[in-house]
């Protein structure tokens, strides 16, 4: 784990390289969540300075845009479809259950800190409804019993 001081000179070399950008907000928290694995408290007052804009309009974009995180995730991230084509093939249904049998709640992660799960807004799975996406791999049809298997297999 990086010292407090490590950490400063970190979030200020990653702003400084994206401040040449124009529109550098979102390159710059993408970098953040790159080193850090999610964007750090410590970085918003520098990112806010950086970028000109107040720390309610820092949190409007990390709360509309759901890849930003503001803790660590697990080892895996598994993301369920939440969209309405994935609802309308009992998605919803699909996904209480597997958060149910996982133990976990939307932005939860184990306690053993080998997976988060975490909703989503489209796949672009349409057809093969409800979706979900574990790390990279997109699982179509997606049932309970398959996605356990998926993530047994990833967890081994």
């Amino acid at each position: 784990m990086p010292t407090h001081s490590e950490s400063d000179a970190a979030i200020a070399e990653i702003l400084s390289a994206h401040a040449h950008l124009e529109g550098p907000l979102l390159p710059m928290l993408h970098a953040l969540q790159e080193a850090f694995g999610f964007v750090p408290a410590e970085a918003h007052e520098p990112l806010c300075k950086a970028v000109k804009i107040t720390r309610a309009e820092l949190k409007g974009v990390l709360s509309f845009y759901h890849d930003f995180r503001d803790h660590p995730a697990g080892k895996h991230v598994l993301k369920i479809c939440r969209a309405e084509a994935c609802q309308s093939v009992g998605g919803t249904a699909f996904a209480e259950d597997l958060l149910a049998k996982l133990g976990l709640e939307w932005h939860g992660t184990s306690p053993d800190g080998k997976l988060t799960v975490e909703p989503v807004y489209c796949l672009g799975m349409c057809a093969c409804a409800p979706a979900v996406m574990l790390d990279e791999k997109l699982i179509g049809r997606a049932d309970t019993a398959r996605v356990e298997k998926a993530i047994a297999k990833v967890s081994a």
